[in-house]
């Protein structure tokens, strides 16, 4: 097995812990980080909507929780037609921490994969670079 089909295999495992009873749209996610460790998050609602928590986010939480601060690969899982690509937000949290060339597997329950990099989901994506007074 690949280390991209673990990663698919693991977002898929932390999917089915979604708290979701508000939309009923579970979605897992996984990363690996720079140390070679894995950590994974599932979407949390909330009846505040806005306060609730995707999956990728919690992978994020984890991950830096766990002493690492580099993704060097994602996957997504949710049970959708075609694969998810991560929203806004949790595309520019994953530029946080994961170089451009990192590559983005985003998979369906059903067996359905597509795999973009980094920049690829957040083309001109918004880095310390920006804020550079030189």
């Amino acid at each position: 097995m690949s280390a991209r089909d673990i990663l698919v295999q693991e977002a898929a495992r932390v999917r089915e812990n979604a708290y979701v009873p508000y939309s009923n749209f579970k979605v897992g996610a996984a990363l690996r980080a720079g140390s070679g460790a894995m950590y994974s998050g599932c979407n949390v609602e909330n009846v505040a909507y806005p306060q609730g928590t995707c999956a990728e986010a919690g992978a994020i939480a984890a991950m830096v929780a766990g002493g690492d601060t580099e993704i060097k690969e994602v996957a997504v899982i949710a049970d959708s037609p075609e694969p998810v690509t991560p929203c806004g937000g949790c595309r520019q949290k994953l530029a946080e921490f994961a170089a451009a060339d990192v590559k983005i597997t985003m998979a369906t329950t059903g067996g359905k994969q597509v795999t973009l990099t980094m920049a690829d989901i957040l083309p001109g994506a918004f880095n310390t670079h920006h804020m550079s007074n030189t």
